[in-house]
Order: C-alpha cells, then structure tokens, then sequence
C-alpha cells in the first residue's frame, strides 16, 4: 500500500464525481456556452455573495490574474515571505503583471494590519506605489495555519482607507471554514477576489475558481485568454467541481482529525524535534541529526512519499484518499525509523 502525503492534489476523481463529469452537458467556454462551467461559476459566486467567478485551470492562474488586475507596472504588492503568490509561482508576479513585491514577516505565515500600514510605500518618486495587499488562507509554509475573520476585518479596513485591492489565495479556504465556522458570505465581503482551488482538499482533478466582482472577471476572462487558459468543453472538469462543493467540503474534518494523529505518531520520533501547531490538514515536521533527504529516503523506503519543505523540514498533507487504514498503517511503518 502506497501512502502518499506530499499533497491533496494526488487524489483520484470518486466514484460519484466520475459519474458526475461523464454526464456533465458542455459547450465552448470561451464563447461561454458551457452551461456546466457557468452553472459551477454561479453556484460559487453566490456561495461566498460575490457578483462573479471565473473557472480556470489551476491556483497560480487564478492569483496571478488576481494580481493582473490589481497592479500595474511599477506598482507594489504586499505580501508574507512565504507566500505561494511569491515562492510558487515561478516569479509570475514579475513575469506576468511587471509589479514590485514587499514581504513581511509574520508567524506561522500571516500578517497584520499594522505591519501593512507600516509597508505601505510613500508618494514617493523614488519608490513603487502600493495596490494590493494579498493574504493566503490556510497558509501553507505556516503549516495548515488559519487566518479568522476578526483578523482580516483591520486588514479590510485598512485596505479600504489606503485605496488598496485586498486578495485572497483561498486555495485552501474551506479547510479554514471548516475548523472555524465561518459563513463563505463573510468572507466573500472582505475581499475584492478570491482564488479557490477545486483541486486540493476538495479532490477534483484540475481546476480553480477566480471570484470577484462583475467588471473585474470580466477583465479577467481577457486575462485568462492572454495567459492561455481559455478551456473549451471544460464542463466535464467543473462537474467535478461541482459535485465537490456539494459532497466534499464537510468532510474536510476528517482530513484535519487525522492530520492530528499523524503529526502526534511523528512527534513520537526520536529525529523530530518539534511538530509544528496542526490546525488543518497539513502536517510539517522539524528534524534533528538528519536531513530531509536522509528522512525521506527512510520513509520511502516504508513506502511513504512526502516533500522536503525547508532545510529542517518535511511536509505531509492528508486528503480524501488518506483514511483511517492508511493513517494505522503509516504508524506501525514509522516505528521501523530511528
């Protein structure tokens, strides 16, 4: 049995959701005629009380677009160091939108209204003029790490007072509403877009979804086109979409209860030196008198996969293809590392 924890994009389509794209109607989304992409994009706008969405094929295109839209050149973005937007995307914030980036420190990730206004550049000739303010919930470098509400709401304000674009990198957004019970709708109304990965937690094979208002997707739609993601007959990948959002999203705690034993079981090993704080589905462990490599290579020879995720540091994402057999049988493998 293959246990394979590098991330909750390796799972497969269930059964019902293969049911669900095999029967999906389609037609060319770029003349947007796919009544299943425009069924997907108005069921997620209205979730979170957004006026629009824009289907696309991944996470990077949905906040790189995001960015497009909130910048331009010689603008700035502010962001957390170890933000995918900056660390992921393959320098897409100046390859694709020609914009300056400041990062900020932040624990576990995130940051704060005042470390913002702090950041914010003056009139200045001499610097870039600030735009947008991108945040990611859950953050991934932070370990699964949950942004609430009431830390947002000074953001928001903030951002609203400096004429400034406030994006989400929600690629894991409802693993955090899950773990806090906060409505999609709230959410929705402290951001002017919010990028949501279908393909992570949610399980679907491809895709991710822009929200945002009217004129912004309409402007991102011509994004998409430049980028080259304009899909034709995609209703088969947002029937996935679909079918997640209506099946998928509450047993996300099931993800996250198991990404707490896991990281309990690897705390229990004598090269870990500190598990850091498990809020969602992502487990990150910190090593001691061995490297990631040499700890990966004594899983894998368990049959184990995860990722190296810093110089001291191994990552493990739980998913929907991860259940309880497999989290039994990931700790009686372990027990074979010293």
């Amino acid at each position: 049995m293959l246990i394979d924890l590098r991330s909750d994009t390796v799972t497969r389509p269930t059964p019902g959701m293969k049911e669900a794209m095999f029967s999906a109607p389609v037609g060319d989304d770029v003349f947007g005629e796919d009544p299943t992409v425009n069924a997907l994009e108005e069921k997620i706008a209205k979730l979170f009380g957004m006026e629009a969405a824009l289907f696309c094929p991944s996470g990077t295109m949905t906040n790189q677009i995001a960015i497009r839209l909130h910048t331009q050149i010689q603008t700035e973005v502010i962001c957390h160091k170890y933000s995918h937007i900056y660390l992921y995307e393959g320098g897409g914030i100046m390859a694709n939108s020609l914009a300056s980036v400041k990062l900020l420190d932040g624990d576990l990730g995130k940051i704060t209204a005042s470390q913002i206004a702090e950041s914010i550049n003056p009139d200045d000739v001499h610097a870039p003029e600030t735009t947008m303010v991108s945040l990611e919930n859950t953050m991934n470098k932070g370990g699964g790490s949950i942004y609430t509400l009431e830390e947002v709401k000074p953001i928001h304000r903030l951002c609203r007072e400096k004429g400034l674009k406030l994006h989400l990198d929600g690629a894991r957004l409802f693993n955090a509403l899950v773990e806090s019970g906060e409505s999609p709708s709230d959410w929705g109304a402290h951001f002017d877009t919010i990028s949501i990965c279908l393909s992570k937690g949610l399980g679907c094979p491809v895709g991710s979804v822009l929200l945002g208002s009217k004129s912004d997707i309409k402007r991102a739609r011509k994004v998409r086109k430049v980028f080259g993601g304009g899909m034709r007959q995609a209703g088969f990948l947002a029937a996935a979409g679909i079918y997640a959002l209506d099946h998928h999203v509450d047993r996300l705690k099931e993800d996250h209860s198991r990404a707490r034993a896991l990281g309990e079981m690897l705390g229990e090993l004598s090269v870990v030196s500190e598990i850091l704080p498990v809020a969602t589905n992502i487990v990150i462990a910190r090593l001691e008198g061995i490297t990631p490599e040499e700890f990966m290579k004594k899983l894998s020879d368990q049959n184990i996969k995860s990722v190296k995720f810093g110089k001291d540091l191994v990552r493990f994402v739980t998913h929907l293809d991860f259940e309880d057999e497999h989290l039994e049988e990931f700790g009686k493998r372990i027990e074979n590392i010293k």
